[in-house]
């Protein structure tokens, strides 16, 4: 039985093609099957918005690496996650999210689903006494990020499972930072697992999608109707791309972790730097935690700039090889200004970001010349 995740990231669901032996599996570029006779499909396959050969290369790939039972890919990170919460919630029920989460997951619970008649409630998850208080009679779904986006922040996913099932509520963990190579929310416990495939999974910058895997067949009953119904589903040139991304995930996630902890410890201590927030670094409150129940701390860190919001605009936009752009988990670096980027929806809400905090997705170009342009960028955002 292969048990090694290299290997099962390149040979899970990818057999080669046995009509021409094809190292690579084809791409399914096809709208609609041939039947045999009426009702007669030729390897369950009728139309693409139901089923596509490539888009279920990629559902069984992504399931395998999570440890899961079902697997969904959808045309986005969040066409993922409303399609999933539209399978769970109904009017009246309640929702509990981090108080440090990614915009757009809260602005599609916030603008989407409590005009709907959804409520919801955002908490420190770091917090179990608060987690725990915030639990409704009405409350369905805990969603938790960790490491949360972009503070940072580690989460417990095993003590949140305890009491969200405590409660009879669905724990839902969006595993995009960490992405399955470093974490595996399954494991502990947990009931669903989304990702935005665009990020590491795909780790190229050059795709769109989402992912959702469970062990729940009931959940993957509804959560499958749902995707064949509403449509929300990843065409196969971008699911191919996602499989041929996840094929290096390893190796990248290896490199993503070094690079980031070796730029993380150089902020230490910087005169122009406030705090530095990555769990790799002893002094992060969650790095105990991180290190129990991930592999490694990714990619991904935040820094705050001592000589507040100015400063943290001219550093955002004095890097060179750090490019200024929304996203992240791609080969190559990016620096973002969150308070006006990737959170400027939560801007005024509990959720708001420090206006002194710069993002930073750390790629996997020489740590040196990466070392280089934060400094030189330091430097020039400090004198101008």
């Amino acid at each position: 039985m292969v048990t090694d995740f290299s290997t099962r990231a390149i040979h899970s669901g990818q057999s080669f093609d046995p009509a021409t032996g094809s190292v690579i599996p084809p791409i399914y570029l096809t709208s609609t099957f041939v039947q045999k006779s009426i009702g007669e499909l030729r390897g369950g396959y009728e139309y693409a918005r139901s089923a596509n050969p490539t888009r279920d290369s990629l559902q069984h790939l992504v399931a395998d690496l999570e440890g899961a039972k079902h697997g969904f890919s959808f045309s986005s990170g969040l066409a993922g996650e409303d399609t999933l919460l539209r399978s769970i919630l109904v009017p009246g029920d309640h929702v509990i999210m981090g108080n440090d989460v990614y915009g757009g997951t809260h602005r599609l619970v916030n603008r989407v689903f409590v005009p709907w008649g959804i409520e919801l409630d955002t908490v420190e998850m770091t917090d179990l006494d608060a987690v725990r208080a915030s639990i409704r009679p009405n409350t369905r779904v805990l969603w938790v990020e960790t490491p949360s986006n972009p503070m940072m922040k580690i989460s417990d996913i095993a003590a949140l499972v305890e009491i969200g099932h405590a409660a009879g509520v669905i724990v839902v963990v969006d595993n995009t930072f960490a992405s399955p190579y470093l974490q595996n929310p399954l494991a502990f416990g947990a009931d669903v697992v989304t990702h935005s495939t665009t990020k590491y999974l795909g780790g190229h910058s050059d795709v769109l999608g989402g992912a959702v895997v469970l062990n729940d067949d009931e959940l993957a009953e509804k959560l499958g109707f749902l995707q064949f119904a509403i449509g929300p589903v990843s065409g196969p040139m971008d699911a191919w791309l996602t499989v041929r991304g996840i094929k290096t995930l390893a190796v990248r996630m290896d490199r993503h972790s070094a690079n980031a902890q070796a730029i993380a410890e150089a902020l230490v201590g910087h005169p122009a730097v406030e705090r530095v927030y990555y769990p790799g670094l002893s002094g992060h409150p969650g790095h105990e935690l991180a290190a129990r129940q991930m592999r490694g701390f990714g990619g991904m860190l935040s820094v705050q700039l001592a000589g507040g919001p100015a400063v943290a605009r001219r550093f955002a936009e004095s890097t060179e090889l750090f490019q200024l752009a929304e996203s992240l988990g791609g080969v190559e670096s990016l620096i973002g200004y969150p308070t006006e980027m990737t959170h400027a929806s939560v801007r005024g809400t509990a959720l708001a970001v420090p206006e002194n905090l710069v993002r930073l997705s750390v790629g996997i170009e020489g740590v040196d010349d990466l070392l280089g342009d934060v400094r030189g960028a330091l430097d020039r955002a400090t004198t101008s």
